[in-house]
């Protein structure tokens, strides 16, 4: 299934919708209720079920059309996002970063959640070198601590896709990747989740990434350092990870700053992010 928040056309708060098709469908029209994707892992696989049966009972054009939607960001309010950096050789040796020590984790704050076909706002008096990078991110579906590898992606509730928009300037003159990477709006994510049963391995999964027109970034996850069973994995064994944790798995190489010359977001650029079976985000760059 593919799940997403859209933007009501009034005041109100994004609302969850289950994609079927060419079309959109609340879930609240599925006699559940829901408020965030948040909310439906957090109930269980059982919610899934029933959402599941309810949809096969609904008219095929039940909902709203897919080209008359506005995304807010395919996740709202996960307990943490993770993200991790240097996981693919190439991201690593192109900004001359050791990735020897394990894997590179930090956080990214809640205001910089993003949606499909959103503007990003570049701050032009802090930073003129933001950077994007195309990334899979992984929804976790229920607690996981001390997992095995093996067991990982039993955990795992969805797949979308992410781009790490990164101020490099601030993330070289900082000893951590938080700020550098949460200014608003710098995360975009989704369009959609899609539940881990269509994703049944995740290291094949084709990454793309395109500004304007140039293709910047083409690789596929299988290239990961650690997979993403591994991190799971990993992480766990130093802290619980929760139901609806986000962790964005890290980058290919292609990044802006790596290109000569380099090729950073300016006003007007349009950066969209593609991943395989989950479908492509789109950000919107205005200099501000």
């Amino acid at each position: 299934m593919r799940f997403a928040h859209l933007n009501p056309e009034s005041d109100q708060s994004p609302e969850l919708f289950v994609e079927r098709g060419d079309r959109f469908v609340a879930v609240r029209d599925l006699g559940e209720s829901f408020g965030s994707l948040q909310d439906l892992i957090e109930a269980g696989p059982e919610a899934l079920s029933r959402i599941t049966s309810a949809l096969a009972e609904l008219p095929a054009d039940a909902g709203i059309a897919s080209a008359d939607v506005s995304y807010a960001p395919a996740v709202l309010n996960p307990p943490v996002v993770l993200a991790v950096g240097l996981n693919y050789d190439e991201h690593a040796s192109e900004l001359a970063l050791d990735n020897d020590s394990g894997p590179v984790l930090f956080t990214l704050f809640p205001n910089s959640l993003n949606g499909h076909n959103g503007t990003v706002e570049l701050p032009t008096r802090i930073s003129e070198e933001v950077d994007y990078e195309g990334e899979l991110g992984v929804v976790i579906g229920r607690p996981a601590k001390n997992v095995t590898p093996e067991e990982a992606l039993d955990y795992v509730f969805g797949y979308t896709a992410i781009n790490d928009i990164t101020a490099r300037n601030v993330q070289f003159a900082e000893p951590q990747w938080s700020r550098c990477k949460s200014f608003d709006g710098f995360t975009p994510i989704g369009p959609v989740v899609v539940t881990a049963n269509e994703i049944p391995d995740p290291q094949a999964l084709a990454i793309t990434t395109d500004v304007n027109d140039l293709r910047v970034q083409d690789s596929t996850t299988e290239f990961m350092i650690r997979t993403v069973a591994e991190l799971i994995s990993s992480i766990s064994q130093s802290l619980t990870i929760m139901p609806g944790t986000v962790i964005s798995t890290g980058s290919p190489g292609g990044a802006g700053r790596s290109r000569k010359p380099p090729l950073y977001l300016t006003d007007g650029t349009v950066v969209t992010v593609t991943i395989e079976k989950i479908g492509a985000v789109t950000a919107h760059c205005v200099a501000v």
